[in-house]
């Protein structure tokens, strides 16, 4: 049979970390070792009582049927009295929230409910390459944002014409941000609200890294007066909790872009298992403490991978928040090149920054999804080549 797929899937470029696979299970065949600091999935296992939780929820035979599409009483109940506690955001469990099956599926089917084709959504440049897929999967059209250093890593609306906001539909913003591990102040959110009101436009707040923080605590652009009016945020216990197999998050704010993407959901996919969302709850509402423990390890780990790096000669901001390391590659280097070359003399996977974006040129990430011991020894071979 002669199957052909979909434009949209011809249009589709391959999947960044999807194609760095390919390559490091290629040498993994050849019996090379391999040191995996790509992808953005926690080495550390979820904490144990987080086991317990759901381990106890699967014995209650309610979480045995189908779940509610927007998530059970319970789990919306806990996200609202987080929200409240963790950000002095008020949330109403009936109308704006609703669970996901990870924040990465809100992500994607959002667009699908507020774009039409041509639609135009502003894309972050570097930035997770869902928030592109999922606009042209809707029909829509991505214009790049720019992410400098020179801005710290922050859209310049003022950059942005105004045919081009006019244009616009729906934003989306990541902070803590993926890649370059920046964070967002209170007086751009106030900038982004503004632009957002005066030119009709959604803010989808990606914030699935809110508790991979160093210092300061990360805000919530729903905490800004009128946010609700413009924004819906999408949040994860993946990469807080050491849960990203479990598959399980949350959309929040604005009760119409919650009830758009719940319909989406409804006829697209289900509920969150609800033994998930047991252990979820237990997870939130024990937050401070489990958070505490998981971010002293990521303390270490920072500092050591940035003693390693700086002595490697390597040029990088010291993150803020996230897990990762935003570093220039060395002497003009490509980022593929240089990614490549890691990979293949070396052995040690790290992301090209271009994977994320043309502004990403120039730079790659590293995870710190490893223990100390590994992250010195592939700064030290990073830096010897």
């Amino acid at each position: 049979m002669n199957f052909t797929v979909s434009n949209r899937l011809k249009k589709l470029p391959p999947y960044l970390f999807a194609e760095i696979d390919d390559e490091k299970n290629r040498l993994l065949k050849q019996g090379r070792k391999i040191l995996d600091l790509g992808i953005g999935d926690p080495d550390l296992p979820t904490p144990e009582p987080i086991i317990d939780a759901a381990a106890d929820a699967l014995h209650n035979s309610k979480n045995h049927c189908y779940p509610s599409y927007k998530g059970s009483s319970k789990f919306r109940k806990t996200v609202s009295e987080w929200y409240k506690n963790r950000f002095n955001v008020e949330l109403n469990p009936e109308n704006e929230i609703i669970s996901l099956i990870g924040s990465k599926e809100g992500i994607g089917h959002l667009p699908m409910a507020f774009l039409n084709t041509g639609d135009v959504a502003l894309i972050p440049d570097p930035s997770y390459p869902v928030y592109s897929t999922g606009t042209m999967f809707a029909g829509g059209v991505s214009y790049k944002m720019p992410l400098l250093e020179k801005n710290n890593f922050l859209p310049d609306f003022e950059t942005l014409s105004a045919d081009m906001l006019e244009k616009a539909k729906l934003i989306y913003l990541n902070y803590p941000n993926n890649p370059t591990s920046a964070i967002a102040d209170y007086s751009f959110y106030e900038k982004a609200i503004f632009y957002a009101k005066k030119y009709n436009i959604i803010i989808a707040s990606d914030q699935a890294y809110s508790e991979i923080y160093y210092k300061k605590p990360p805000i919530s652009i729903l905490s800004l007066p009128g946010a609700k009016d413009v924004v819906i945020e999408l949040n994860s216990l993946s990469k807080s909790f050491n849960m990203t197999g479990w598959r399980i998050g949350m959309a929040v704010g604005n009760k119409k872009l919650v009830e758009g993407l719940g319909k989406i959901k409804t006829n697209l996919d289900s509920g969150a298992f609800g033994a998930v969302q047991d252990a979820a709850c237990y997870a939130l509402n024990n937050y401070e403490q489990l958070s505490i423990s998981i971010r002293k390890i990521y303390i270490s780990r920072r500092a050591k991978l940035a003693e390693a790096l700086r002595k490697g000669g390597f040029n990088f901001k010291l993150p803020e928040a996230t897990f990762y390391f935003w570093i220039k590659t060395p002497d003009g280097r490509s980022s593929k090149e240089f990614a490549k070359a890691l990979l293949v003399d070396k052995g040690i996977v790290v992301t090209p920054g271009v994977g994320f974006g043309e502004s990403g040129e120039g730079y790659f990430r590293i995870s710190m999804t490893a223990d100390e011991k590994t992250l010195s020894e592939a700064a030290k071979t990073i830096a010897s080549i």
